[in-house]
């Protein structure tokens, strides 16, 4: 194929990934009210299950700190469209993730016929860690990394009189920052499938992943104590814990990618 006919079939491939997500982001926003009371709004709501689930576990293992104290903030919009707009960034965001492992496939699709019979051998179920590793790291900042952030930032104060300042934030602010933290975890969950894949084409080593260990381990722990600034050493393992298990599953995938590819070295040698 020439380069042209490849962009006719890439723009193919994206124009159907849009239209799935259009489709869901229309049912999504058909719903926009229970959607936002009871999904949107659930990492800035005192009931959000995580809350509970967090509390009880510092009860249990007699962590108070666990116990968040409750977010409360009165969003507001500045303009006559905040609203309405609003319903529509939540409506493709709620489409784009449901609409994800799809989106996943048609890129698979475009891909695919330049791989060889060896290589497609070696890429199967690559469509379902992808979008099994966007998914899990999108719940982990919906449900961990999002409380713990919206619930220290609304009760951060920088002044010693109570009461002088006070935190409300525009609706567009908190769906911004709600989709970044829902998408950059999504991506960031994505290292063991990065690792399989710079393994292949000689960009990593698992030698070289497993000798930045220390340095993963401590970058990790300032990101834990940054998202979770209790002092208490549990709260922080709660965040450092799934990040660090992320990076050996990163490792030990790059371990197996690099074994395959020493097999097939060999094999062509023989």
């Amino acid at each position: 194929m020439s380069f042209v006919d490849h962009l006719e079939a890439l723009r193919w491939h994206i124009v159907r990934s849009l239209l799935v997500v259009v489709i869901l982001a229309i049912l999504v926003f058909c719903y926009h009210g229970w959607v936002f009371a009871n999904i949107i709004e659930g990492p800035v709501n005192s009931g959000f299950i995580s809350y509970r689930l967090f509390c009880k576990l510092g009860q249990f293992i007699h962590v108070p700190s666990l116990c968040m104290q409750p977010v409360r903030v009165a969003m507001q919009t500045t303009t006559y469209t905040g609203q309405f707009l609003g319903a529509f960034t939540m409506a493709f965001l709620g489409g784009f993730i449901v609409a994800s492992p799809y989106v996943f496939w048609e890129f698979w699709l475009f891909i695919k016929p330049a791989l060889k019979n060896n290589e497609l051998k070696n890429s199967r179920f690559a469509i379902f860690w992808v979008s099994f590793f966007f998914l899990l790291g999108a719940a982990f900042g919906y449900f961990v990394l999002g409380p713990f952030t919206f619930s220290f930032l609304a009760n951060f104060q920088i002044s010693d009189l109570p009461g002088t300042i006070e935190t409300r934030p525009t609706l567009n602010d908190y769906l911004k920052n709600l989709t970044n933290i829902i998408l950059y975890c999504g991506i960031a969950f994505e290292l063991p499938v990065a690792s399989y894949l710079l393994t292949k084409i000689g960009i990593i080593t698992p030698k070289f992943l497993a000798s930045k260990r220390k340095y993963a381990i401590v970058i990790l722990l300032i990101v834990a104590a940054f998202i979770t600034p209790s002092p208490d050493w549990i709260s922080q393992l709660i965040v450092f814990a799934p990040l660090m298990i992320l990076y050996e599953v990163g490792v030990a995938v790059s371990k197996k990618a690099a074994r395959e590819k020493a097999e097939k070295e060999m094999a062509l040698q023989e």
